[in-house]
């Protein structure tokens, strides 16, 4: 069975991104496909910030995306380029950690006008970790997500149509490659 995980690296779970992984997930499992979730912000600041790899919430993180058949790759922007959470997550990721691994990036930000934030901040750190087979990625901007007083999040027609296309794009690349998709 495939297996995706999704690195959401916002600094809170409150964040619009949630719309955009909680959206993710869900369709991928629909078409079944395990999907695990890492909320960078819920590892221990101390673990991310001293880099500690001994740590057993770094190790077991790691470890996941090192399974894993696919990577989604979420964030915020902040000053034109992803967090400095998922910076913190990303440094611990071995060099070739991303080798063989798909990668689609999900990036959210307040205005049109850092969507090249994908291709020149976000790609380039994922082909540094050996990243080959980096999908397009759906930029969104905030207002196009509706945070519910449930906490659930409602996605305008538009960002679901881009999602739709890239998680498609996603799972007919995994099954071209004979990644089996239950």
């Amino acid at each position: 069975m495939s297996h995706v995980v999704i690195i959401a690296g916002a600094p809170s779970k409150r964040s619009r991104l949630t719309g955009l992984t909680d959206y993710s997930s869900n369709k991928l499992r629909e078409a079944g496909i395990t999907v695990e979730v890492i909320h960078v912000a819920d590892l221990p600041a101390e673990d991310l910030v001293q880099a500690k790899f001994d740590s057993s919430f770094i190790r077991d993180a790691l470890a996941v995306v090192e399974a894993a058949d696919a990577v989604i790759v979420a964030t915020p922007v902040y000053k034109a380029s992803y967090s400095g959470v998922l910076k913190l997550f990303l440094d611990l990721i071995p060099q070739e950690g991303l080798r063989g691994k798909l990668s689609l990036p999900l990036v959210i930000g307040g205005s049109i006008a850092h969507l090249l934030a994908i291709d020149y901040a976000l790609k380039p750190v994922l082909a540094a970790l050996g990243g080959r087979h980096i999908l397009g990625g759906v930029y969104a901007v905030d207002q196009g997500i509706d945070r519910l007083d449930d906490g659930k999040y409602v996605l305008s027609a538009d960002i679901t149509t881009r999602l739709d296309r890239s998680l498609e794009e996603l799972i007919l690349t995994l099954e071209k490659n004979g990644i089996t998709i239950s």
